[in-house]
C-alpha cells in the first residue's frame, strides 16, 4: 500500500503536470470505485484544480466550488500519467482523470477492487473521511505517545493504526522499528519512555529519508514504480539478506497476506520471534535465537 512517502511524492507529481488545469471529465470502468453519488463525479466536471492535499494515505484533489474528490490507492491502486488520452485499460483499469494536459489513469493490479473514490462537498464532509491519526511531522512527543498508547497492541500494528498515527504502513513501519531498535511484537503499553523517544525520532527521520528518496528517485517525472519494497530498504523485504547494520540474516513473520521484517540482532536481543505458519510446521526445529539460525 503507497504510505506517506509515496503519497508525497505523487502530490508533488500531480502538482506539476495538472495543477490549476482543468478537468474536463472523469471516465470510470469500474463503479465499485464510487462511494459516493451526491455530489455526482460529473459535478467535478470542468472544474479547477485548486489544489492538493494529503489525508492519511489518501489523495485529496482540491476543486472549485468547494469540491472535494478523495482517493485512497489501498494495497494496489496506481496512478499513471499520459499527455494523450487514452483507453482505460481492459483488466487493471479503474478510471481515467481527463485533464485539459493530460489524463491521470488509475489501475489496481489483482482481482479485488479496493480502491474508493469519494466526492463531497465541503470541509465538514471531508472531515468525515479523515481517519484521525496525528501527523509525524507536526506532533508533540506528547501527542505521539497518547496515540500509540491509546489501545494495547503490538508495536507494529500500534503503528500502522491510521486512527491513531497518519500515514504508516507496513513497510515504513518495519523500517521505523529497525531504526528505533524495538521489535515489532513488543507491546506498546509496555514501552519505557526512553523508547518512546527513541520511535518518534525514527518515525520522523525515516519518513523524511524516504520522502526524499522517493522524490530523487522521480525527478521531473512521474512515479510509476511505486512498490513496497526497495533496494535501499534495511529490512522489509529483505527476508535472509544481511541486516546493513549488524550483518544478521533479516528475518520475517508470515500472517494471512502480511509480512513483517525485522532483525534479530537489532531489534530483539538475538531471539527469533515464532512465525504462526513455520513455527507449527517446524516445532522443536524452529529456530529460537541467531545461533540456531546459523547452525
Amino acid at each position: 500500500m503507497p504510505e506517506l512517502p509515496e503519497i508525497v511524492t505523487y502530490l508533488d507529481a500531480i502538482d506539476r503536470h495538472v495543477g490549476g488545469d482543468v478537468l474536463e471529465e472523469v471516465r470510470v470502468r469500474s463503479f465499485a470505485l464510487l462511494r459516493t453519488y451526491d455530489p455526482p463525479v460529473d459535478a467535478l466536471f470542468g472544474k479547477r484544480l485548486a489544489g492538493l492535499r494529503r489525508m492519511g494515505k489518501r489523495i485529496v484533489f482540491e476543486f472549485e466550488d468547494d469540491l472535494f474528490a478523495v482517493l485512497h490507492l489501498m494495497v494496489a491502486g496506481r496512478l499513471h500519467w499520459h499527455t494523450e488520452r487514452k483507453k482505460i485499460p481492459a483488466k487493471v483499469g479503474l478510471a481515467a482523470f481527463d485533464f485539459s494536459r493530460g489524463t491521470l489513469m488509475l489501475t489496481e493490479a489483482g482481482t479485488k477492487r479496493r480502491a474508493s473514490l469519494h466526492v463531497v462537498r465541503g470541509e465538514d464532509a471531508l472531515h468525515h473521511l479523515d481517519p484521525g491519526g496525528i501527523e509525524i511531522d507536526t506532533a508533540t512527543l506528547g501527542e505521539f505517545t497518547a496515540a500509540l498508547t491509546a489501545e494495547r497492541h503490538t508495536l507494529k500494528r500500534a503503528l500502522s493504526d491510521a486512527r491513531r498515527i497518519s500515514g504508516i504502513g507496513g513497510a515504513f513501519g518495519d523500517e521505523i522499528m529497525h531504526a528505533a531498535r524495538l521489535s515489532p511484537m513488543q507491546m506498546n503499553t509496555n514501552l519505557t519512555p526512553d523508547e518512546i523517544e527513541r520511535l518518534f525520532a525514527a518515525c520522523r527521520s525515516t519518513l523524511e529519508k524516504w520522502v526524499a528518496i522517493r522524490r530523487e528517485d522521480t525527478g521531473d517525472g512521474f512515479p510509476e514504480k511505486v512498490t513496497a519494497f526497495h533496494p535501499r530498504m534495511a529490512v522489509h523485504g529483505k527476508f535472509n539478506e544481511p541486516c546493513p547494520v549488524c550483518g544478521t540474516p533479516i528475518q520475517r513473520i508470515v500472517y494471512a497476506s502480511r509480512e513483517t521484517n525485522y532483525c534479530p540482532g537489532c531489534q530483539t536481543n538475538g531471539k527469533i520471534l515464532a512465525d504462526r505458519s513455520l513455527s507449527r510446521l517446524l516445532k522443536d526445529d524452529w529456530p529460537k535465537t541467531i545461533e540456531d539460525l546459523e547452525s
